[in-house]
């Protein structure tokens, strides 16, 4: 490939696909150069090894809350013994990694005060992390035992140290009320589809809550382990639902550290997760991590859905959007060491229980399945289904069996032991039945089962049953298929488990919950033809051996490492915050200041983006904030200061926020200006063509009838339509739908621009902008008020939309390559133009107000009156020159303070994060003005 180190093209890459390509081919070429070393390495930890039990998941024996079923025990021997290899032996620079996740690969037992045991966890995400070995791998988290004393956790430390691992100590109370509580009570059943626990008492809320503040607590236990074992460049991987509070307490620490977060269960869908009560703290915590990784696309789109319908921010197909702070959110399937069971089938002990496996259940078809006894994997709807295909096809009662390994979990729980009384009563009931003296159709096993004999059972089965109900990913059938390449067995597979994004083409996808459909496809499997077992089986074969752990885990850090590449090219075009201090002190220096502010999140209180205050929805209009009104007073009262409300709401709600201040207003984006104490004029262009209003009126009208919760206005020189309130998706859509109609119609020739918000769509004619407008409002200003000195300071601040952000570039200096600028330094030395006045309309009720969008604006009646179709034309007694206005700037570069208000992709040299900083910096300001005054008294 054109640009790889490797063949002596040092071309850089140029975009996120070819650095990713790059990666690509580089982890191959290494990996063909250590591929014997590490097949030999295999081999060993598999005959030294490979006797531990292996059907077991979770993050201890007999508890359920981990997806995946996997050989945890020899997987952890192997990533233990590879981590302890890497040092000190001249191996190549690897990258640091910070695998964080609740439980340790290994458990501890203690033998004394300072002495302690470790024993090798089992767990699916121990072994698929194998693919860490790529890394120089450093594993945190709590190692499954309470140590109160600073002796016993010192030796502890120490001795895990040796394996690489890094304990996080819990005490029990924390345990019980963040993992046994929030996490597995709570959070597992609800990104099952279980829901929420559903109990009468008060003391439900109130153990939430408790359960929530511990859930909390111990994340940042696991954060600050993290930060002080963290150095500059390492790659930090979080995993799971326990600690989705991680990502943001790491970025609070260090906002430039590499953060991924990855979650092995299923996400719910957005109605699901609403439910939840911390659902936006879970959200916004998990959004700190520059990368998020699901299992399928289903659970990606999923969290993108929850983003954008409960947070109200931008879904992208990169990930998740937040004004200009992007969080990258992709499907990452995880794999199984394929190879590790390809070769475990030649090994003498495995061929011996495939030789007795063979003998026992000769003239019968093998059915099998592998799950944890628990509520989401189907057992009993499988076995019900198995009865069905019984009582349908007596030709195959003695022909067939059904394995069934169920590794009993949570066996002190009620609902665990109804669960395995319900199973057990199920099978009797069946082998009763359809039962002879000498075999019964179905064998059950409350147990686990070690590697080789797994292996074994895997290879001589016809047909694999793998019906969860719901299931993150479930690498049953991953395991099944790695050991099938001489039966070339059936596999059938729930449409709800993961496994279905990867191997639904090869395998019989059913649904769980229809009896009547597995058991059809439990015939069909039985009697599928050679051939397509064949092709079934080689298209599934070919997924598993290259999509494997190894290869999951390296390009997740790959991933992520692009990804921070990616947000630093963003970083660079993000303007710096604002330097507060010097813009205040800048001010007090100068003598005539004009401050130039928008209204709409600029001077209002902070909004949710779901358009919200304090998370419900109050007012339709936009409000002054309330701690606004007395530094706006004393800054309009002073006389070296200038203040121009620049918004592109109209007249009315202009007049009803400000009326009472010195100040200049400038409605719908400039076109009409008064100051307080005089009469609205326009500022309009020549020539402004209007015949498109009546035409785009009624595409205004036929979406807000179709999309609820939206509204549109009819202003003077515009039409707005707003879906801030309604359904976020669905009000994309629309307005999708909308731009489209609009384009291909009322304005296909029309001289209209099209602005889009993040909530509204506008049409506006040509030559309304802020920017444009500007000039002939600082004109009439310097007429009014009949200045003698230059405008020697300006400080503006808006949430402007782009196509608004003119007004910034209109007060920064001329670049040398355009024509000469008109002077500034100078005042005009006549100023005589007078703009046609209109009337000072401050009336109306609310509900006349709200119901605007269905009767004619002022401008329509206007040409009404007239009895003319032509185009609205504003008469000017006296033309206003094209500098007038910035005739009377004599500005320097440092006292020009442009401001983008929570817009971080901006024009504007500085950035403030909300309306609050707002209300900080004309806080101080006013309160400088007025020790000024002061001070000059004195």
């Amino acid at each position: 490939m054109p640009g790889n180190k490797y063949n002596g093209n040092s071309s850089t890459p140029r975009t996120r696909l070819e650095r990713l390509l790059r990666e690509r081919e580089l982890r191959k070429s290494n990996r063909s150069i250590h591929s014997n070393e590490e097949a030999r390495d295999s081999s060993r930890q598999v005959e030294l090894f490979g006797n531990d039990t292996a059907l077991v998941e979770g993050d201890n024996p007999g508890s359920p809350y981990e997806e995946e079923i996997l050989e945890g025990g020899t997987a952890a021997r192997a990533f233990l013994d590879g981590c302890e290899r890497q040092e000190g032996h001249g191996r190549p620079y690897k990258q640091r990694l910070l695998v964080v996740a609740n439980r340790l690969p290994v458990s501890a037992v203690r033998k004394g005060e300072d002495l302690w045991q470790l024993e090798i966890s089992v767990g699916g995400l121990v072994s698929a992390l194998l693919g860490v070995k790529e890394f120089d791998a450093r594993w945190i988290g709590w190692a499954g035992v309470n140590v109160p004393d600073d002796v016993g956790q010192k030796a502890l430390t120490k001795a895990l140290a040796e394996k690489r691992c890094i304990p996080v100590f819990l005490d029990e109370d924390i345990v019980h009320q963040y993992y046994n509580g929030y996490c597995n009570n709570i959070l597992w059943p609800l990104f099952h589809y279980l829901g929420l626990p559903q109990e009468d008492r008060l003391a439900t809320t109130r153990s939430f809550q408790s359960q929530f503040d511990a859930y909390k607590k111990a994340n940042q236990m696991f954060a600050d382990v993290v930060n002080r074992h963290y150095e500059e460049g390492d790659v930090v991987w979080c995993h799971d639902y326990h600690l989705m509070f991680l990502p943001k307490c790491l970025k609070e620490h260090n906002s430039n550290m590499k953060v991924g977060w990855f979650l092995h269960t299923p996400f719910p869908s957005s109605e699901i997760h609403r439910t939840l009560p911390s659902r936006s703290e879970l959200l916004r915590s998990v959004l700190a991590a520059d990368l998020v990784g699901f299992h399928t696309y289903d659970y990606a789109r999923h969290f993108v859905s929850a983003c954008t319908r409960i947070l109200g921010l931008e879904g992208t197909p990169e990930g998740v959007e937040d004004q200009g702070k992007l969080t990258r959110v992709a499907a990452f399937p995880i794999g199984i060491d394929s190879d590790r069971f390809v070769r475990a089938l030649e090994l003498p002990p495995v061929q011996e229980h495939m030789k007795e496996l063979k003998e026992r259940f000769a003239g019968r078809k093998v059915m099998l399945g592998v799950d944890r006894l628990d509520m989401i994997k189907g057992i009993p709807q499988k076995i019900l289904a198995f009865e069905k295909f019984l009582e349908e096809n007596p030709n195959w009662r003695d022909k067939v069996v059904l394995l069934q390994i169920a590794v009993p979990t949570r066996t002190d729980v009620p609902e665990y032991q109804k669960l395995t009384s319900q199973v057990h009563e199920i099978v009797g009931r069946i082998n009763g039945r359809f039962g002879t003296l000498t075999a019964v159709p179905i064998h059950h096993l409350d147990r686990s089962l070690d590697f080789h004999a797994l292996c074994a059972l895997y290879a001589v089965t016809d047909v694999a049953l793998v019906t969860s109900l719901r299931d993150g990913m479930n690498l049953v059938s991953y395991e099944f298929v790695a050991c099938q390449a001489s039966k070339k067995g059936v596999l059938i597979l729930s449409e709800f488990a993961g496994a279905a994004q990867s191997l639904g083409a090869g395998a019989i996808l059913v649904n769980p919950w229809n009896i009547t459909e597995v058991a059809a496809s439990i015939g069909y499997a039985l009697n599928m033809p050679a051939d397509e077992r064949e092709k079934r089986h080689q298209h599934n074969f070919m997924h598993v051996t290259t999509h494997t752990s190894q290869e999951w885990a390296a390009t997740f850090v790959s991933e992520l490492n692009d990804t921070i590449v990616e947000a630093q090219l963003r970083t660079r075009q993000v303007p710096p915050l604002l330097p507060m201090r010097d813009a205040i002190d800048h001010y007090l220096e100068s003598n005539n200041r004009l401050l130039i502010l928008g209204f709409n999140a600029t001077l209002t209180e902070p909004i949710g983006a779901l358009g919200r205050r304090g998370g419900q929805i109050k007012e339709m209009e936009p409000k002054l904030h309330p701690e606004l009104k007395e530094p706006l007073k004393r800054l309009s009262d002073d006389p070296k200061t200038t203040v121009v409300v620049l918004s592109g709401s109209d007249r009315i709600v202009l007049d009803e926020n400000f009326g009472e201040y010195n100040m200049w207003l400038a409605a719908e984006n400039g076109m009409f200006l008064r100051l307080t104490a005089g009469d609205w004029m326009t500022t309009m262009p020549e020539n402004l063509t209007m015949e498109w209003v009546e035409s785009v009126k009624h595409v205004f009208e036929y979406f807000t009838e179709r999309t609820p919760r939206s509204h549109f206005e009819l202003r003077e020189t515009s039409l707005v339509w707003n879906y801030k309130y309604a359904d976020v998706e669905f009000g994309r859509l629309q307005a999708r739908d909308m731009l489209q109609h609009l384009w291909t119609g009322p304005i296909s020739n029309a001289s209209v621009d099209v602005v889009q918000g993040s909530r509204s769509v506008e049409v506006r004619a040509v030559g309304v902008t802020k920017g444009a407008a500007i000039d002939r409002i600082l004109g009439e200003i310097v007429h009014n008020k009949g200045m003698k000195a230059p405008i020697d300071y300006v400080l503006c601040i808006g949430h402007f939309l782009p196509k608004d952000e003119d007004v910034y570039t209109f007060f920064e200096p001329e670049l040398p390559s355009e024509s000469p600028p008109t002077p500034r330094a100078t005042l005009s030395s006549s100023i005589t133009s007078s703009m046609p006045k209109f009337s000072n309309n401050k009336g109306g009720s609310k509900s006349s107000r709200l119901n605007k969008q269905r009767s004619m604006s002022t401008l329509e009646k206007k040409a009404t009156n007239q009895g003319s179709t032509n185009s609205w034309k504003p008469t000017w007694r006296d033309k206003m020159s094209l500098h007038e206005g910035s005739s009377v700037l004599d500005l320097k570069g440092d006292n020009y303070f442009s401001c983008s208000v929570g817009r971080k992709r901006s024009s504007a040299r500085y950035l403030l994060g909300s309306s609050d900083d707002v209300v900080t910096l004309l806080k101080e300001l006013a309160e400088g003005v007025s020790s000024v005054l002061d001070s000059s008294v004195t």
